[in-house]
């Protein structure tokens, strides 16, 4: 089996054209002499190259293009280049730094993923992650998180931000008190990534919405009339995804008309958004949803409704579940996020902004096409671990 990558496509095809900020953020350099630039050029080390799974060297074939753009319009580093020189990490683990993780959420596979890497990571540089928390998707939790980790006196924050204006605050307290913040997916307005804090880090959002317009386009031969199920807030990763989607369909696939859309705010409730959309179109070709829970409840009433495999069903995130169902064949495909890479680019960033090393202030982690042929690998790449025996026991 092999991995997909993303081919490139036009740039011109793209809504989002915002051009790239300027470099910002410290250029001091370590005893080595070795600035950020040519640090995230340079290849890996030996004792960072024994940590990669067979998966890392699949997953991209240096053709795929990072077609999404930052929160205030940045141009994306790969996360891939982000490496840490042998001199480097010594000045890391002599550091004996302290790590906390602030989560919007900690329940899905994405971010046991993103835990795990963290964690490894740290592990391996001599960080000493202090607390993990959950906000369970409340502003005012973790605005409550924030102020709870900043009393262990960590040096460095990793963090997903619930709501970028409700915690702001909560952010901005953390980095006048000296913590170095890295985000995940999303960043503050009103802040300059190098300056006020560290770098962002995400997946190609944009990237995967191409992937899967590209999966239901093919299955469906070019024409047909579907639906989409997209996250009811103005949530900068899944706007991205969703325009993807809705844009490759307009430019690739002009004989696919979407004909409904449905916004949902609970993603353990989708099977009321996806049963309105058969009610009305009950003849409907396919079915996007912005990730991969969300879609286990589209796909609960498509079996109820006994249209299970006439409908084609894409989402984002190769989630355990829907792994699962793309190697039973139930699900086409999904666009799918590199969580397990992208902690490690993240920590990776935090180190290195620990001992002086100025970072890119927006990288980006590729998006990898993941449909029945490449489950196996696919989910290899992704969490770094081979595919479990039910998924090849499903893929037979």
């Amino acid at each position: 089996m092999r991995i997909k990558a993303l081919t490139a496509i036009a740039l011109a095809a793209m809504v989002l054209n915002a051009t790239g900020c300027a470099q910002g953020g410290d250029s001091s350099k370590t005893e080595a002499g070795q600035s950020a630039a040519e640090q995230t050029v340079k290849d890996e080390s030996t004792a960072e190259s024994a940590q990669k799974t067979d998966g890392d060297a699949q997953k991209s074939d240096g053709d795929s293009q990072i077609l999404t753009k930052g929160p205030h319009g940045e141009t994306g580093v790969d996360a891939n280049t982000i490496t840490i020189s042998d001199e480097q990490k010594e000045a890391i683990k002599d550091g004996n730094f302290k790590v906390a993780i602030c989560m919007h959420y900690g329940g899905n596979d994405w971010a046991t993923a993103q835990l795990d890497a963290i964690k490894a990571t740290c592990a391996d540089l001599n960080m000493e992650v202090v607390a993990v928390t959950d906000a369970n998707f409340s502003a005012e939790k973790q605005v409550s998180d924030i102020e709870t980790v900043m009393a262990l006196k960590p040096d460095a924050i990793i963090s997903i931000p619930t709501d970028v204006v409700a915690t702001a605050d909560a952010y901005k307290r953390a980095i006048d008190s000296g913590i170095k913040v890295v985000f995940m997916d999303n960043a503050m307005e009103d802040m300059v990534g190098g300056k006020d804090y560290v770098s962002c880090v995400s997946a190609d959002s944009y990237g995967n919405g191409v992937v899967a317009a590209r999966l239901l386009g093919n299955k469906l031969n070019g024409s047909g009339k579907v639906g989409m199920v997209y996250y009811d807030a103005d949530f900068f990763v899944t706007n991205q995804r969703d325009a993807g989607f809705r844009d490759t369909l307009k430019s690739e696939f002009p004989n696919i008309e979407i004909v409904v859309e449905q916004g949902f705010t609970d993603e353990n409730g989708c099977n009321e958004q996806a049963d309105a959309i058969l009610t009305q179109f009950p003849n409907i070709d396919g079915i996007y949803a912005s990730w991969d829970i969300p879609m286990e409840g589209i796909l609960s009433s498509v079996r109820a409704a006994g249209k299970e495999g006439q409908i084609a069903l894409v989402a984002i995130d190769l989630g355990n579940n829907i792994a699962l169902e793309i190697a039973k064949g139930t699900v086409v495909g999904v666009g799918a996020q590199m969580p397990y890479d992208q902690g490690v680019a993240e920590t990776k960033l935090a180190a290195l902004s620990l001992i002086g090393e100025s970072t890119p202030e927006y990288v980006v982690c590729p998006a990898m096409m993941v449909d029945k042929e490449n489950v196996l690998d696919a989910y290899k790449a992704v969490y770094h671990v081979d595919a479990p025996s039910w998924l090849v026991e499903a893929d037979k």
